[in-house]
């Protein structure tokens, strides 16, 4: 039997793997696509992805996590769920049928109507993966699910790509979402030995219910106030306003958002099987905080200083507008997976009640920079949320360092040389940009001297948490044959 650390490093190379091959065919492929289409048509499918998001979230209710964290799970468990998951899509989906006119009249758009009824279909579709998904997380078996996104991931982004080449405009957008969760679910449900039955237990719902309704709320509270930002802008500016906003978005989240992802859901089952070893769980959070921060600001800082010739190489000029959004975007984001991590202790803990107390917190504090945004412009209220994210993660941290006596404190002085070295390598290739040659030769260099400066300042300073990437990556290259022994 494997154990816990082998499980844990074979789970985060599949999950790593499923992410870097999904992230760079989706990312490849909305390269291609925002060459097709215009900063508008992505403005108009950002707006449906609010309803979508959010919507998404109460399909799922926290029942995920709530099965993930049981020790012992049974089919009864997961028929429960099940059942409750898809009532739940189909009522969520015919709500946003009736209320499309609505959103149409309220952003002012009449195409809003047709798009907002077909893209709510993909509510009943995710109804149908969250139980095979939850089972193959809870054996830490991210190689399925990495094959699964490898595949829906190249079907879906030809149906695109075909769908724009033939003049469907926006409805390629469409197409490659529908297309998307459609074979993500087929293909779980195909690889996973999971099937359902009709049977429900109000005992198992009460129960799971009570651990999953407080992650609900709080999941609520997260994803309406990140779509806010998109209602101030969609309803404020102009479709073509978030459109550039929505690129920026999506650009940052290629790394920080998908690292977040693959630390929070490889981390929450592991470390839930050590939760009553407090010693073991402090030492797994610092090294796990330590590599991660690393690999998060090196990647962000580095797209703050790379940003304007990564957007003219990658997608041209008409997405210019969106460089500055992204810049101020990274210095938010970069922070997200020590948000994930430091909740992830609360939930291993068992505490969803100060989960949700924190969240309900943050969003208040949030308010600031949406009203500077409706009052004032919207770098203010990107600014705004800079600074609102310093908070948030210093609230993290307070509440939850105490159940493994690791403060902020100690977290800051934890990954405080792994920022210093970011934000010199930021400099430097920030500075890189102000040489006058063509943005296809300057992309590469930047990127070049950044990798390079950051490796020989990590091993100047004998940075620990580099060292352990370095073990890490190595015996993959090696297996792979593009290093030596």
């Amino acid at each position: 039997m494997s154990s816990l650390k082998d499980q844990t490093i074979k789970g985060v190379y599949w999950s790593s793997a499923e992410n870097v091959i999904t992230v760079g065919i989706t990312f490849v492929v909305g390269l291609v696509l925002a060459r097709l289409l215009g900063p508008e048509e992505y403005g108009l499918i950002g707006i449906i992805t609010i309803f979508i998001s959010v919507f998404n979230s109460i399909v799922d209710s926290g029942f995920s996590n709530a099965l993930i964290r049981k020790k012992e799970v049974d089919n009864l468990d997961y028929n429960t769920i099940f059942l409750t998951n898809l009532v739940l899509s189909i009522a969520l989906f015919l709500f946003l049928y009736v209320i499309a006119p609505a959103i149409s009249n309220f952003f002012n758009s009449a195409q809003l109507i047709p798009l907002t009824r077909v893209m709510g279909i993909v509510l009943i579709i995710n109804a149908f993966s969250i139980i095979p998904r939850t089972v193959l997380v809870r054996v830490l078996d991210f190689k399925t699910q990495a094959k699964v996104s490898f595949i829906s991931s190249i079907a879906s982004g030809v149906v695109g790509i075909g769908m724009a080449l033939t003049n469907f405009g926006i409805w390629a957008l469409v197409g490659q979402q529908l297309s998307r969760q459609f074979l993500n679910s087929s293909l779980l449900w195909a690889w996973c030995r999971w099937r359902p039955q009709i049977e429900f237990s109000f005992t198992r719902f009460k129960d799971l219910f009570n651990f999953g309704w407080k992650l609900l709320v709080s999941g609520l509270i997260d994803t309406t106030w990140k779509e806010i930002y998109q209602v101030v802008i969609g309803k404020v500016y102009s479709p073509s306003t978030l459109g550039q906003y929505t690129r920026a978005q999506q650009f940052a989240s290629v790394f920080s958002s998908n690292l977040t992802f693959v630390v929070q859901r490889v981390s929450f089952p592991a470390l839930s099987q050590i939760q009553d070893d407090k010693l073991r769980l402090k030492l797994a959070y610092k090294r796990i905080i330590k590599v991660t921060m690393l690999v998060s600001f090196v990647l962000m800082l580095g797209m703050v200083g790379s940003a304007k010739q990564m957007v003219l190489v990658l997608v041209g000029e008409q997405w210019l507008p969106c460089v500055p959004y992204l810049q101020i975007i990274c210095f938010t984001m970069m922070l997200y997976p020590l948000h994930a991590i430091n909740l992830n202790m609360l939930q291993v803990q068992g505490r969803s009640d100060l989960f949700l107390k924190l969240e309900i917190i943050k969003k208040i504090i949030a308010i600031g920079p949406i009203l500077l945004g409706i009052f004032i412009n919207i770098y203010w209220m990107l600014i705004g949320s800079v600074l609102t994210g310093f908070i948030s993660y210093w609230l993290n941290a307070a509440y939850s360092g105490p159940f493994l006596n690791y403060s902020s404190r100690e977290q800051f002085l934890d990954i405080l040389p792994s920022f210093g070295i970011s934000f010199v390598m930021m400099l430097v290739v920030l500075g890189l940009s102000f040489i006058q040659i063509s943005p296809f030769v300057l992309f590469p260099l930047q990127i070049l001297i950044g990798a390079l400066l950051t490796i020989g300042l990590c091993k100047l300073f004998k940075i620990n948490e580099y060292q352990e990437i370095e073990d890490m990556i190595v015996p993959i290259l090696t297996r792979l044959n593009l290093v030596k022994k």
